[in-house]
């Protein structure tokens, strides 16, 4: 069996379960590992090109206007792999290639393949995503252990508030910065595990453009950057955004140094495993005094004061 992968997240994940040998056949984005090892088969019009945020956001505006999109299916490879198993997505038509775009190449190939949409909206829909992928690769028992490992790390989490009796904080997670979005889907899931509350965000939907003045009014504890596709280094590059606002200084999360920007893969990309990182750097950004994370997570994330 040869199974393709048309989502980061999905690639990741098939990954962490050890089951890297079925797959062939992936998206230009996908994890480096993947990347050195697997073919290529989804492209990206803008590839190699420096833009702001602002840009980025204009640009995807207009093609999705227009009926467009900017990636697209490298034919030839996809027909070199011939997969029996293709996973798309359509969580995001504009983060990633849909399943409607991959099948109009998919329909051309000799064989055509089985299309596997993972669209999650909750963060258990991303854990049943991971089963839903290792039975297609006939090894749901490997899935169901890789859901359970990682539900006992958060259930350590929810431990530790229960025993020290931690009290909940106000959040805002943005997952963009120009324009400004809020956080939607299983981020907000993600946020509640680690004992934090986003009264912005929209569990279980998407990400929404929100007005600075609610940001204002709203001033939460804690402030936590991640645009999505950005690391770190990324985000720092457009914070200017941000810093340039009417009352940025006088924010709560500001004043009391609770700024922090994250990468990406721990919220925006929904593979199980980093998901579950992200709650774990969440706690500790969220309640530093209570929690530990180690040195390779806390690498993921920086206070930004």
């Amino acid at each position: 069996m040869i199974v393709s992968s048309f989502m980061p997240a999905v690639t990741q994940m098939i990954y962490d379960m050890g089951l890297q040998k079925y797959l062939n056949g992936i998206t230009f984005e996908c994890p480096k590992i993947a990347l050195e090892e697997k073919q290529v088969a989804v492209r990206y019009k803008l590839e190699g090109q420096k833009l702001t945020s602002e840009e980025i956001n204009a640009i995807f505006s207009k093609t999705k206007k227009e009926g467009g999109t900017l990636y697209y299916v490298d034919e030839p490879v996809l027909n070199s792999v011939a997969p029996d198993i293709i996973f798309t997505q359509d969580v995001c038509d504009v983060c990633q290639i849909d399943t409607a775009c991959v099948a109009t190449s998919a329909y051309k190939l000799p064989k055509i393949p089985e299309l596997i949409s993972i669209t999650p909206n909750s963060l258990e829909d991303v854990f049943d995503n991971a089963i839903t992928i290792a039975t297609a690769l006939e090894k749901k028992e490997i899935g169901l252990e890789y859901v359970q490992q990682l539900k006992e790390r958060i259930y350590a989490i929810i431990d530790t508030q229960r025993a020290k009796r931690i009290q909940t904080k106000s959040v805002l997670l943005l997952e963009w910065i120009d324009p400004l979005f809020n956080c939607g889907h299983w981020i907000p899931h993600q946020i509640g595990y680690a004992g934090g509350i986003d009264l912005l965000s929209h569990p279980s939907g998407d990400s929404i453009v929100i007005p600075w003045d609610k940001i204002v009014k709203y001033n939460p504890e804690v402030l936590i950057i991640a645009p999505c596709g950005y690391n770190v280094a990324r985000t720092k590059e457009d914070m200017q955004f941000l810093e340039n606002k009417p009352e940025w200084k006088s924010l709560k999360a500001v004043k009391n140094k609770q700024v922090f920007i994250a990468d990406f893969d721990m919220f925006t990309q929904s593979s199980a495993g980093t998901l579950v990182n992200g709650i774990e750097c969440l706690a500790k950004m969220i309640h530093p005094e209570h929690f530990e994370i180690s040195e390779k997570l806390s690498r993921k994330f920086l206070n930004y004061n």
